[in-house]
């Protein structure tokens, strides 16, 4: 018994406001289910993102169709649960996978947290933010009981956990029961495989690279789905690579080396088949910002997606301003805002990081998602 687990496939994703950037990951996608059909596994799951919105556009919606209707074809059927991003903000209401039900595609939800698979259980719960943990806790809890009849057991779930994403969580490492065989993980993009409890526990990632601070690990792990085989103990899980077709390159590159650096660059761009995302740090003590950002605007437009330039002086330093020791701004926010509601402080905290990490993506993300589920 195989099947294929993927996640985050966030149909519908324009990023940076890029047409090209949103059939990027149409086309992504549908290597995967090719790949996977080509690997003829009993069944496959999904682990929650979708889309990248809970109205998708409709070129999302058909390109969905499309590849559901060719494991359909197959007969492999898909068992999804909803994220973040496709749960629409209101009480009972579905999120768009519902539509899929004539095309293989079995919602785990409230209404079926669970399904037998030829005797695996395959149970799940959908997104839940942390300021519903008790009933995320209470449907984990759910699940176990229900699968104690079962050998083979399959936990689905789209949520963070401490371990790997300490400032912003859902879950709890300890929070999870150890009884299952196969943890299906969704939520996070970076790929993850680890032992746990009696069995495997696996983030597949983004298949397409959604953010940039996703690089350094599909650098090392790739992007892909995971491909996992049901009939040992312990899961055995192969973790299957896409090739993401579309470079995104990032250059530091120092004003005093300008014009050979430059010229690198652009003679590796033209080797390309894809116009590909550039982001540029131009670092230096003197320069003059405005003559730089129209010279990178007039060599890289016509040959580049985008060209995003970031300009970074070497500050002087003034004697006697740096004093022994160092400020833990994270440690002074916490005793800070020690005052307010935990859930108040720990956005704030969150916030922080992302910003001054520079992911200001991320950073506008879980501030719409905080006043959308803390109003």
């Amino acid at each position: 018994m195989r099947f294929a687990h993927l996640a985050d496939t966030h149909l519908g994703y324009r990023q940076y406001g890029l047409f090209e950037r949103e059939i990027d990951f149409y086309h992504h996608y549908t290597l995967i289910i090719d790949k996977i059909i080509e690997e003829k596994p009993d069944f496959v799951i999904h682990s929650g993102d979708l889309f990248e919105s809970s109205r998708p556009p409709t070129k999302a919606l058909l390109t969905a169709q499309e590849n559901f209707l060719k494991l359909k074809e197959e007969k492999i059927p898909v068992y999804a649960i909803a994220g973040n991003h496709d749960i629409v903000m209101r009480k009972n209401a579905l999120p768009p996978q519902v539509l899929y039900k004539k095309f293989g595609v079995k919602l785990i939800g409230p209404k079926n947290p669970y399904f037998d698979h030829d005797g695996i259980f395959i149970g799940g719960s959908p997104y839940r933010s942390k300021y519903h943990s008790k009933s995320l806790l209470k449907s984990i809890e759910s699940l176990e009981n229900e699968s104690k009849g079962y050998k083979k057991k399959i936990i689905v779930l789209h949520q963070s956990i401490d371990k790997y994403l300490p400032f912003e969580f859902e879950l709890k490492i300890g929070d999870i029961p150890t009884s299952f065989n196969y943890y299906a993980l969704g939520h996070l993009h970076a790929r993850i495989l680890e032992d746990f409890g009696e069995g495997r526990l696996a983030y597949p990632g983004c298949p397409e690279i959604w953010r940039m601070d996703e690089i350094g690990n599909y650098k090392k792990r790739g992007k892909g789905f995971n491909l996992v085989d049901m009939d040992e103990d312990i899961p055995a899980v192969e973790e299957f690579k896409i090739k993401v077709s579309r470079k995104i390159l990032q250059r530091r590159i120092k004003y005093s080396n300008f014009d050979n650096e430059i010229k690198q660059l652009k003679d590796l761009i033209l080797k390309m088949d894809k116009k590909p995302i550039v982001e540029l740090v131009i670092e230096g003590k003197s320069y003059n910002r405005s003559l730089v950002h129209e010279n990178l605007n007039k060599l890289f437009t016509d040959i580049t997606l985008q060209i995003r330039p970031k300009y970074e002086s070497a500050a002087v330093q003034e004697p006697g301003i740096l004093e022994t020791g160092t400020l833990n701004i994270h440690d002074l926010m916490v005793e800070t805002l020690k005052e307010y509601e935990e859930d108040i402080s720990d956005f704030a905290v969150a916030l922080f990081e992302r910003l001054s990490a520079g992911h200001n993506e991320d950073a506008a993300i879980i501030t719409k998602k905080f006043y959308e589920e803390f109003q």
